[in-house]
């Protein structure tokens, strides 16, 4: 397969993640002083309150919600919900921290052939749910692609 096949649009990266966030301030520090991301100078033609944080190749922009009292937030930690993920070294550094900040979260792990990797769920101030994991030790298995065409002519097969 060439790889404008396997990439056609030419992506290189995710950029950044943009989130709704009822405080600034909050989010800010939730960000810079839990998760560690930095904060980055965002163009000064916008005519909306924000603010850009960056860390680990991956921008985070949040943006002041127009009416905060109406920004409807998630409360329960599910980890089959949206989320972002992070790996990690030391799982039990980040459980420290999170209960040294009082941060509720769930933990959860996931056994592949042996392997064990460990997750950490928990709450932005404004309820999207972040991953802390060390998923790296689980290996990257490509699964074979298959085009439009290819599933039809399964489906076809399959109905005979």
């Amino acid at each position: 397969m060439k790889e404008s096949e396997a990439n056609p649009l030419q992506l290189k990266s995710v950029n950044h993640i943009s989130l709704i966030c009822t405080s600034l301030e909050k989010s800010i520090n939730f960000y810079q002083n839990l998760l560690g991301f930095f904060p980055i100078r965002r163009p000064g033609s916008f005519d909306f309150h924000g603010a850009w944080l960056f860390g680990y190749g991956i921008g985070i922009h949040l943006l002041q919600a127009e009416d905060p009292e109406n920004v409807t937030r998630k409360t329960k930690i599910n980890p089959k919900d949206n989320h972002i993920s992070f790996q990690c070294e030391k799982m039990e550094a980040v459980e420290n921290k999170l209960e040294e900040m009082e941060i509720e979260y769930v933990r959860a792990t996931v056994e592949e052939s042996g392997i064990k990797v460990e997750q950490l769920f928990f709450h932005d101030p404004d309820g999207f749910m972040i991953e802390i994991c060390n998923c790296d030790s689980l290996p990257v298995i490509p699964l074979p692609t298959l085009n439009l065409h290819m599933l039809q002519h399964m489906q076809q097969i399959l109905n005979q």
